[in-house]
């Protein structure tokens, strides 16, 4: 009894106490709680980055597709660097070259 006499009179209100009892239990066993915000968040802005990343390209597939629609140069030169086409009376020879052997 003698306890909670030194206890100020404000920090005995039910007020207060639901009021601190309500704030830690949604910052900490709710299940939307305080750390799981922060990770959604974080998620959120990889997220964001990742779709600016793939808009870039996205763009610059569209214009390399436009350019190869419009060109046949530009498309048989496409075929041959990336597809590694070739004519009929010609030979292909495909040299590669191993970065750990050249220092």
């Amino acid at each position: 009894m003698k306890l909670l006499n030194y206890i100020p009179r404000w920090l005995k209100s039910k007020y207060l106490i639901a009021g601190i009892a309500f704030i830690v239990w949604m910052c900490f066993f709710d299940r939307n709680d305080v750390t799981l915000q922060w990770k959604r968040i974080s998620e959120l802005k990889k997220l964001q980055k990742s779709e600016k990343l793939m808009s870039q390209q996205i763009s610059g597939t569209k214009s390399e597709l436009e350019l190869l629609k419009s060109s046949p140069a530009t498309l048989e030169r496409y075929a041959r660097e990336k597809y590694m086409m070739k004519r009929d009376n010609e030979d292909l020879f495909i040299i590669t070259t191993n970065s750990l052997t050249i220092k």
